[in-house]
């Protein structure tokens, strides 16, 4: 049987798959290989796979069937002599010329194309480009022999070939810039954070083995760096944020365990704030100025500088006023984005007053200091304050003022002095006065002393009144340039007087002659004035006529009504009755009392109930044995105001000469009652009265 040699580059590349009749094996051997004899073509082929003694002679003797594999093959990347020889493969199934040669796989007749190449008749394989171990570290090809009809004359052998690393590939830092922050002052070995590298080369050799170090880190040596992994921690106290906020380190990697190939990165720490520094003023004293009366203005601003953060709660300050300012006059707070101390006015001054502040401020900060922290000598500082005199308004102190005056009050009665005040007590300004608002054109006012007195009378009622007060205003005025005034409301309450005598209402009535048949009549007064000159009235029969008690009696109905009876029978007729009637108030001489006549007409039983509407003679009801329906004739009444010069019937015995009335009597015990009012208004035998303006609980029952 025959086999296949494979003549390397320089050296055959073979070894025995199962051992030989003299027990020869080949280190290295790896793959499948073909049964038969082995020929070499190398000259040095037997010394180079260290042949045993009588190697050569065995095989001229006899053929002994073996299986070749092939060894793998190395050749560095980035080979630069292209084509390159790699291998050379051979068959004795055939004569030479009779063996086709071919090679199939990755590198071949599969991505990436044309790399290897096979001479078809002398078996030859050749590198054709530049290999990179980064992108195919091995290629696995597959080797044929075929007769020149196409036949295989042997099983496909194994051909590896394997590309060996080159430090060809430098180290990459993940990113450009790393960043960290780490607080002022930190300890000694405090991490901030790690840096990482990569090297594409083979991790299995020192080509990917890579140190780190920092080649620049600026203001001192502050941070140190860890050659293995990369960690970055602080080297030494010190680090201050407002003497250096931000470290730039400068940062390399280098592969070859750091005899290599280098790149270098960016590594930015930031040192965070701490409160550390306390806030100062920017001077010892501040002087301001404010006009008096502006509450709620700005005086001015305070100064301070922190070294801390701008905008953190380690730089934002906080002001107290300590001292000057018992009464709470002024306030002060921080400005957020200047962090100044901004005084302003809380209350109102004064500069009659107080016309100049001394106040001591303190400054601190939000957040409290750092343990060890010193505090700043310039925490306080004095705010002195000088409060600007300006022209201030008059002042009316009794606001509204209240007076009172009798209604009635004659012109130019003086009813008060109403005066401003002047604040500026040290200006010498003079204040005029002016009716500003007189609705009425009741009052006159002194311009220079304010003195209101009345123009013409007051009386009430009247539609300038609000509940009996009469509202005027005044005005107040200085002389500065420009003036100020001031508004001052008088109110004037008219005072009710008793000026005015109850009426009796109604002045006249009817009622039946005899006692105790109707014979009552219910009287009632008016007042024009209001309470409590008005109501109750009190009604009695006048006191210089005594015998007419024992006629009549006036008796007590409700505050505004009496009821007027009688008490004997009486002739038919026209009275006068005197009658007194008071009011409740306190009145003038003359005023509260008064004598009124009422006028009353006394008439038969028969008459009054026998008499319809409008006065005429109910049908059936005449003088007897007269025709039906004949109307009686009727008689003029006689004068009711002459005494004796009535016709009729003489008065009886007890009347007053000249009283003429026409009440019924009553009997003993007997409240009175008037008479049932079913006739037409103003006719005979209806009871003239006031009575329905009586509340309608206390009107009288109807006569029975």
């Amino acid at each position: 049987m025959g086999g296949t040699a494979v003549v390397l580059g320089g050296a055959v590349g073979w070894g025995l798959r199962s051992p030989g009749p003299h027990g020869c094996t080949f280190p290295g051997a790896a793959g499948m290989g073909f049964w038969g004899h082995c020929g070499i073509s190398h000259p040095d082929a037997s010394a180079a796979l260290g042949s045993p003694p009588g190697w050569q002679h065995h095989e001229g003797s006899r053929r002994v069937k073996r299986a070749w594999v092939i060894p793998p093959i190395s050749i560095s990347e980035n080979h630069k002599r292209i084509p390159h020889l790699l291998v050379q493969i051979k068959s004795d199934k055939q004569q030479p010329g009779g063996v086709i040669y071919s090679i199939k796989g990755p590198g071949v007749d599969e991505e990436p194309l044309g790399i290897f190449s096979i001479d078809k008749f002398s078996g030859k394989v050749f590198l054709n480009a530049t290999l990179d171990r980064e992108q195919n570290d091995r290629f696995r090809l597959k080797a044929f022999a075929l007769d020149l009809g196409g036949t295989t004359l042997e099983d496909p052998t194994d051909l590896e070939i394997i590309v060996v690393d080159q430090n060809d590939n430098r180290p990459l830092f993940r990113r450009d810039v790393f960043t960290g922050r780490v607080v002022e002052g930190a300890a000694p070995g405090t991490c901030v954070l790690t840096v990482e590298a990569t090297d594409a080369d083979d991790p299995e050799t020192d080509n990917a083995a890579l140190r780190y170090s920092i080649l620049q880190q600026g203001h001192g040596d502050m941070f140190r760096i860890n050659a293995s992994t990369g960690e970055i921690c602080t080297a030494r106290d010190g680090l201050d944020r407002e003497a250096v906020g931000v470290y730039n380190l400068t940062l390399q990697a280098a592969d070859m365990s750091g005899d290599g190939l280098t790149t270098t990165a960016t590594a930015v720490i930031y040192l965070e704030d701490v409160n550390d520094n306390a806030p100062e003023f920017t001077k010892e004293e501040f002087s301001m100025e404010v006009e008096e009366q502006a509450a709620g203005a700005e005086v001015g601003r305070v100064l301070v500088h922190d070294k801390d953060l701008a905008g953190s709660p380690n730089w934002a300050a906080k002001f107290t006023i300590l001292e000057g300012d018992p009464e709470g006059a002024f306030a002060i707070h921080t400005d957020p984005h200047t962090n100044d101390g901004v005084l302003s006015v809380a209350k109102p001054l004064d500069h009659e007053v107080r016309d100049r502040f001394q106040l001591t401020v303190s400054v601190q900060n939000q957040r409290p200091l750092e343990a060890g922290a010193a505090s700043s000598p310039r925490a306080v500082a004095t705010v002195r304050v000088r409060v600007r005199d300006v022209n201030e308004a008059p002042v009316f102190r009794e606001n509204p003022r209240r007076v009172s005056v009798l209604e009635g009050t004659p012109p130019g009665t003086a009813v008060t002095t109403y005066t401003a005040s002047d604040p500026d007590t040290r200006r010498l300004q003079t204040l005029t006065y002016a009716l500003l608002y007189d609705p009425a054109g009741w009052l006159q006012l002194d311009p220079r002393s304010g003195t209101v007195r009345t123009q013409r009378e007051l009386r009430d009622p009247s539609a300038f009144l609000q509940g009996g007060w009469y509202i005027a205003l005044l005005l107040a005025r200085d002389d500065a340039d420009p003036p100020l005034s001031a508004t001052g409301t008088l109110s004037i309450e008219i005072v009710e007087v008793n000026d005015h005598a109850p009426q009796l209402q109604p002045p006249s009535g009817a009622v039946c002659g005899r006692p105790g048949r109707g014979g009552t009549l219910l009287l009632g007064a008016s007042d024009r004035d209001r309470p409590p000159h008005g109501a109750p009235f009190h009604f009695q029969l006048s006191p210089q006529h005594p015998q007419l008690a024992r006629n009549w009696s006036v008796t007590r109905f409700n505050v505004t009504h009496a009821v007027l009876a009688v008490l004997a029978e009486l002739p038919a007729g026209p009275y006068s009755l005197p009658l007194l009637l008071r009011d409740s108030g306190t009145p003038p001489p003359g005023a509260a009392a008064a004598a009124q006549r009422l006028r009353v007409s006394l008439r038969p039983r028969r008459a009054l109930r026998g008499r319809g509407p409008g006065g005429r003679q109910r049908r059936g009801r005449g003088r007897p044995g007269g025709p039906r329906g004949h109307r009686r004739q009727r008689r003029p009444p006689p004068d009711v105001g002459s005494a004796g010069g009535r016709s009729g019937p003489e008065p009886p015995p007890g009347a007053a000469p000249g009283i003429t009335a026409a009440l019924g009597g009553r009997r003993a015990g007997q409240r009175p009652q008037l008479r049932r009012a079913g006739r037409r208004r103003g006719g005979p035998g209806r009871v003239r009265s006031d009575a329905a303006a009586a509340p309608p609980a206390s009107r009288p029952p109807p006569a029975a």
